[in-house]
């Protein structure tokens, strides 16, 4: 089983999406060329062509806004907002549009696009470069919003955000795309919407997701130490929620934090 980083998972899922489908597509702000400010599109625009890979101007509603035309028409695009702290300028063509489209014309269209993302802090990118802005898209009908916390989920997410029909704004935390694992050569599928119980314990459940997940389990090692057994459980989903699985751990444990990366009033 072959080891990668977490970014080359990401990547293999969006190279083996357009290798089986000629409807995906590739567009943003130097994800061509350059492959990536974090180089997770590397190598795709020599495998597939300028035609399939394209670079944009640095404009994310225009991104954004081209890729509801795109999927509208038949392409199944997916665009990459180099920072989520400015999806803020995409959000007409997100909110108004995409989300809403397939309800304003009775069924008549579906929009399978996906807007990847990297949010977070750690890595000294700044107050421009690293909040995390979820609530504010998991809030919205008509979007769905994942984000993966290990190696397997970066490519099953991904696959699965690409095979949607409906919108999906895949999150990824900037921390995690040096991380190291292993990728089978046939990765699981994961359903979105289904959330991971990724540690059992019986005195209280923590929901979480991304990267925070390492931080809860080894937390809960720590307590672990001292006869306190967590649960922990990676949502993996953010919206749609596993509230089937959530709840189902609380019963047991009648006690439930949750940990995130963003804001305290989130």
């Amino acid at each position: 089983m072959p080891e990668v980083r977490f970014g080359q998972a990401i990547n293999r899922a969006l190279a083996d999406a357009m290798a089986s489908d000629p409807a995906v597509v590739l567009f943003g702000e130097d994800v061509a060329v350059a492959g990536g400010p974090f180089g997770v599109t590397r190598g795709l625009l020599d495998k597939f062509g300028p035609q399939r890979v394209r670079d944009t101007p640095i404009s994310e509603a225009t991104i954004v806004g081209a890729a509801v035309g795109a999927a509208m028409s038949g392409l199944k695009p997916v665009v990459e907002v180099m920072f989520m702290d400015f999806v803020t300028l995409a959000m007409d063509a997100l909110v108004n549009q995409a989300a809403k489209a397939r309800f304003m014309f009775g069924g008549q269209f579906s929009l399978p696009m996906v807007v990847r993302m990297p949010h977070g802090g750690g890595i000294s990118a700044g107050p421009q470069h690293s909040q995390c802005l979820e609530g504010w898209l998991a809030h919205v009908p008509g979007l769905k919003v994942v984000c993966p916390s290990s190696i397997s989920d970066a490519y099953a997410l991904t696959r699965a955000a690409i095979a949607d029909p409906d919108p999906v704004i895949v999150i990824e935390n900037k921390s995690l795309y040096a991380v190291k694992g292993e990728l089978p050569d046939t990765p699981p599928q994961v359903s979105i919407g289904k959330a991971a119980t990724v540690r059992n314990g019986r005195d209280a459940t923590v929901v979480t997701y991304g990267a925070m997940v390492p931080v809860a389990i080894s937390a809960a090692a720590t307590l672990a130490r001292e006869g306190i057994e967590i649960e922990v459980i990676d949502l993996r989903s953010l919206q749609p929620w596993d509230e089937k699985a959530v709840l189902g751990s609380l019963a047991k444990t009648h006690r439930l934090v949750i940990v995130h990366e963003a804001v305290e009033a989130f």
